[in-house]
């Protein structure tokens, strides 16, 4: 593997066409990502009257969320919002709720042109999907900020239900063991009992449809599964693998999840 270092301790290299970077630290990993998101939007806004963007709802986007929020330069008003995955049959108060988290940590923070829930409460799961499928059509989205889960998923595309050639653009999905194991190791359910069986989810194709994605994905627990996407077979096995096949994609790690990377 070829690779350089910065005099600030960045490490950069590229698996196939997936570009990386290591930061010495998991704020200035937060901070590098939300400047070039910020500079993307400011491209494309150059040929666009408005920009689409889907976030990831975890721990592991705090960092860059609060970061998007203090950069002054993003025309917020010219963009919408849309998250990419939420629990079925989540209370529509519950901190869990990834819209909630959201809310909480952008969408209510700066003023976006629009912002789209995922309906977690809907009794009809088919339509909620098809409801937000149309929306994702009529706003294309051309930035995917996301993160890399345990088992390797992208959005709740666990190896289970992964499918790089999926037909839909959101479905629900069965969550596997690892995912939902996951929710309890960063503290967002207090036992696996209580986290949700099934969630909405954006589709992989939805997801590489973007023009741009940035994949924020820091601390120890999440080292393996950054080792996987960057040395496994491209295959729903490990679904993250798919984003070096992916042009204008960059994965963004610290000190602790890339522990187990060979340089």
């Amino acid at each position: 593997m070829l690779y350089s270092k910065t005099e600030n301790g960045t490490i950069t290299f590229s698996v196939e066409k997936l570009a990386v970077e290591v930061f010495p630290s998991r704020a200035e990993m937060g901070k590098q990502v939300a400047t070039d998101v910020a500079k993307c939007i400011e491209k494309i806004l150059l040929t666009k009257k408005e920009v689409s963007i889907c976030f990831a709802a975890a721990p592991s986007q705090v960092e860059v969320l609060y970061n998007l929020v203090d950069n002054k330069t993003i025309d917020w008003p010219s963009v919408n919002a849309f998250h990419m995955d939420e629990y079925v049959g989540i209370d529509k108060e519950a901190p869990q709720s990834f819209g909630n988290f959201l809310r909480d940590h952008i969408f209510g923070k700066v003023a976006f042109k629009s912002v789209h829930y995922i309906n977690g409460q809907a009794t009809d799961t088919e339509k909620e999907c098809e409801r937000y499928a149309a929306l994702l059509q009529d706003k294309k989205p051309d930035i995917v900020c996301l993160g890399i889960g345990e088992n390797g998923h992208i959005a709740f595309n666990d190896p289970n239900e992964a499918d790089f050639k999926d037909p839909k653009a959101v479905k629900v999905v069965e969550l596997d063991y690892i995912c939902r194991q996951q929710q309890v190791n960063e503290n967002c359910f207090s036992e696996i009992s209580k986290v949700p069986t099934h969630a909405f989810t954006l589709t992989i194709p939805t997801l590489l449809s973007a023009d741009f994605m940035f994949c924020t994905v820091p601390a120890m627990n999440k080292a393996m599964a950054v080792k996987r996407t960057l040395s496994e077979n491209i295959s729903e096995q490990c679904p993250a693998t798919i984003l070096r096949t992916k042009g204008n994609t960059k994965l963004y790690l610290d000190e602790q999840s890339s522990s187990l990377i060979n340089f």
